[in-house]
């Protein structure tokens, strides 16, 4: 699914009390690509990810999928719309009194109607996916950090979304754990054909996964294009320093 955003603004409170943190945003996200939002703690990439998802309303300019404008969706259009929009988080966001399983067809739950047997079977399809297919009667609570991010993975794709977002979803994480996320993030971009949309405030990070990142700062675009030239050269300062502090 492509995603287009055009002039799109984010502020909160009004009038004189207004603060405005996302600035005439314009991105274009190809279908299937894996895209990077790079920037410092602050700098308005999470604002913008839930923009996409609607979790956060632009105050002004529109959202498409695949053409289509989103930006006033509501009640059963919007639930569509988050269905096809899979996310995860730093934190996992998992239920703590829930098992594996029921954690990853939770969202499922949450539609009258909703097959217990389909469920199941998705679910533990999932499991294997991502390599847990022997924890799926353990709890949150018995996992360590990256196989519990990797049932947050298998949750954000039980109702088969076309795209994922993925918030600072590795920077909770070591070094080894992180590159394992990745490279599972990888794989199911390619045999999914999800599009992924990466958060992240390290340029070395987007450098192994992402297709095209764009460096936002203080609400802005700064710079725009394919990950290994502005690894390579990047051209503003915030770029240069979010690579300067890895290097």
């Amino acid at each position: 699914m492509t995603i287009q955003i055009d002039h799109l603004h984010k502020s909160y409170g009004s009038g004189a009390e207004a603060h405005e943190v996302l600035h005439d945003i314009n991105l274009t996200i190809d279908s299937g690509e894996v895209f990077g939002i790079l920037g410092s703690s602050g700098a308005g990439k999470s604002t913008l990810v839930r923009c996409i998802n609607l979790l956060e309303r632009p105050t002004s300019g529109k959202v498409r999928v695949d053409g289509e404008d989103i930006t006033d969706a509501k009640g059963k259009e919007l639930a569509d719309v988050r269905a096809g929009i899979g996310m995860i988080f730093q934190n996992f966001s998992l239920f703590q009194q829930r098992t594996v399983l029921r954690n990853v067809t939770f969202p499922l739950e949450l539609h009258k109607g909703y097959n217990k047997a389909e469920a199941r079977e998705r679910a533990l399809e999932l499991l294997e996916l991502v390599g847990l297919a022997d924890k799926a009667n353990k709890y949150p609570s018995q996992l360590s950090g990256g196989q519990q991010q990797r049932v947050a993975i298998a949750r954000a794709l039980i109702n088969r979304p076309s795209i994922m977002l993925c918030d600072e979803a590795t920077s909770a994480l070591d070094t080894m754990t992180t590159q394992s996320i990745l490279r599972l993030l990888k794989d199911i971009n390619e045999e999914l054909g999800v599009t992924l949309v990466l958060i992240t405030h390290s340029l070395l990070v987007a450098e192994q996964i992402c297709d095209t990142v764009a460096v936002i700062d203080d609400g802005r675009i700064v710079e725009m294009g394919r990950t290994q030239d502005i690894f390579e050269n990047p051209q503003s300062d915030a770029s240069r320093q979010l690579l300067g502090k890895e290097c």
